[in-house]
């Protein structure tokens, strides 16, 4: 299934098919997360073997009438269009500085069916990771029950509440498990007091450095850690 397909596929089980009758003649869904893929390829730039960064924040900007129509659906349309955003990322092995966010602006000046797109590159404590192949010393990836992001900050927090970093959807989880901090010797993982301790190759720990390919465990949740430069 191609990335479009999934997209309308999203769409339709978000909102049961009402964008269909909402945008029947103005500005499209697909349109507009086509244009986000067609963005995200102009804005690509190589940093070195193996990564290419491109924009995680992205902007539409719609005239009035079709702004009005989209800001019924607005909160379901731009997860999709992010989701959109990244399945093509991984697709291409494109890479993010920050997490991938869409939001909408309205141009007065613009006629009914046309839209502008702007991006920048927003860096942040945790990035999607399309593919683990960027992984290194000083970006490693972690991989989460199969979801992977790429720490871009010395510090990266990791539970079940919402201010989280990396937010680990499991009962068993601590709202502040756990903390990964990235050193010049490597990385360590440090419990932060979590009711059902945090696991590094089935052993409780406290705090233990993290070697590529160490496997920690939280709750239910199984976690892979990515960095073959840090690999001892």
């Amino acid at each position: 299934m191609g990335v479009i397909d999934k997209f309308e596929r999203g769409i339709e089980r978000v909102v049961n098919g009402a964008f269909a009758k909402a945008f029947r003649s103005e500005v499209q869904p697909v349109e507009l997360a086509s244009a986000l893929r067609r963005e995200a390829d102009t804005q690509a730039a190589v940093m070195g073997r193996g990564r290419t960064l491109v924009p995680n924040v992205y902007t539409i900007t719609l005239g009035s009438s079709d702004y009005e129509r989209v800001s019924s659906w607005q909160d379901a349309l731009v997860d999709e269009l992010a989701s959109s955003v990244t399945e093509h990322a991984r697709q291409q092995q494109y890479s993010f500085v920050g997490p991938v966010s869409v939001r909408f602006a309205v141009d007065d000046e613009l006629p009914t069916g046309v839209f502008e797109v702007k991006s920048q590159r927003v860096k942040g404590t945790v990035a999607p990771a399309p593919t683990a192949a960027v992984a290194t010393v000083n970006h490693p990836v972690l991989d989460v029950d199969g979801r992977r992001y790429q720490l871009t900050a010395t510090r990266t927090v990791l539970g079940r509440g919402s201010d989280a970093d990396i937010v680990v959807d499991d009962p068993g989880v601590s709202r502040k498990h756990a903390e990964i901090t990235l050193t010049g010797d490597g990385a360590v993982i440090k419990d932060l007091g979590s009711t059902n301790g945090t696991f590094v190759d089935e052993q409780r720990i406290s705090a233990r450095r993290l070697y590529d390919g160490t496997q920690v465990s939280m709750g239910r949740t199984r976690i892979t850690f990515n960095s073959p430069e840090s690999d001892g």
